[in-house]
């Protein structure tokens, strides 16, 4: 059974008939600070966001301290080219004793706050913060029985894409639904730090939506806005970006996080894109029936007297409306006034 008229976060309905869905997250740019991770929270609910998310793991829990080859990033467009993942997840995971704190901050600010785990550990520590909802990691995508432990709880699960096969996103879709659990969106996604933003493939929304039954949304990781504003119209229901206090700071996703201004500057581009869909219909919109009465319409624009001949020199197509269409000057022109007409009189057939 679809939800894709909505999906209750917390206490947000997200779905088409509401404004995007903000989602920030902190991810590690924390830079290994606590103070920063609540001022964090704070700016996010400052620049007006709906949800704060975080990461759920431990170093230990996502790889091993191993240091081969394979256990290093070899990606020269990415930040941490030829950083081994024991190091850089340690330097940028979030404590799990921060959690309960963050966790507390953000609902104190009425933000929605929920994370991305890793592995079942973490799914237990958000079990017992409450947790709004899970967000399964386009990495993750392909971890079958993490979605279900993740889909049994019954929290709404929030699946990106990057990276993902066909194949694989109807696995992760058929194993949350298997499990019970119908309350998805599918984020579109390209998994790479910082995205190129002609990768990012936003005609595949709707597809991804007709195909899997899902409200859709976007994780970004292109630079600036452009790409998930131009999400919206494509039906992306939910937007997901990186946060950073400043980009200055150098945290490890800071390459290709918004700063606070330009999350709030996301946060009210979106909610005006999405109120400019409105209807299929064509015609007057509610706010300009009044601007009606100012076309033009052809008027008297002379004194004339009852039997003098209509020219170009007394009649004219002028604002306002209430005279004849201007179309119809072509067929009036020659014909004699019925009446006497003081300048600024609306030509009607009644006086031609």
């Amino acid at each position: 059974m679809s939800n894709r008229r909505g999906v209750r976060i917390g206490a947000r309905t997200i779905g088409p008939e509401h404004a995007p869905f903000v989602i920030a997250e902190m991810s590690g740019n924390h830079n290994g600070e606590f103070d920063r991770a609540l001022a964090i929270v704070d700016a996010v609910a400052g620049a007006g966001a709906h949800a704060l998310k975080l990461q759920t793991y431990r170093a230990d829990t996502i790889t091993i301290d191993v240091d081969t080859p394979e256990f290093r990033i070899t990606n020269e467009n990415s930040p941490w080219h030829g950083e081994n993942l024991y190091a850089l997840y340690d330097r940028a995971h979030t404590p799990w004793e921060w959690h309960e704190p963050i966790f507390r901050r953000a609902r104190e600010h009425g933000l929605e706050v929920f994370s991305s785990p890793f592995d079942p550990t973490a799914v237990d520590l958000l079990e017992s913060l409450d947790t709004a909802a899970y967000k399964i990691a386009s990495s993750e995508i392909v971890d079958l029985p993490l979605i279900e432990l993740c889909a049994r709880t019954g929290k709404p699960l929030i699946i990106s894409t990057g990276k993902a096969s066909v194949a694989e996103i109807d696995a992760a879709v058929t194993t949350a639904r298997e499990a019970g659990n119908d309350q998805l969106i599918v984020l579109g996604c390209t998994a790479s730090y910082p995205a190129p933003p002609e990768e990012s493939n936003l005609r595949a929304l709707p597809v991804l939506a007709e195909a899997f039954d899902v409200l859709v949304g976007l994780s970004d990781h292109t630079p600036g806005i452009g790409v998930p504003l131009a999400s919206v119209p494509l039906g992306a229901c939910a937007i997901e970006k990186h946060v950073t206090m400043s980009r200055k700071d150098g945290g490890v996703d800071s390459a290709f996080s918004l700063e606070p201004t330009e999350l709030a500057a996301l946060v009210t581009e979106s909610e005006r894109g999405w109120q400019a869909l409105g209807e299929t219909g064509i015609g007057p919109k509610p706010s300009e029936r009044a601007g009606l009465r100012i076309r033009r319409s052809l008027y008297v624009v002379r004194d004339v007297r009852a039997g003098e001949p209509v020219t170009e020199h007394n009649v004219r197509s002028i604002r306002p409306a209430g005279g004849l269409p201007p179309a119809d000057l072509a067929t009036v022109l020659g014909r004699t006034f019925r009446a006497d007409a003081p300048r600024g009189t609306p030509l009607t057939w009644d006086l031609v």
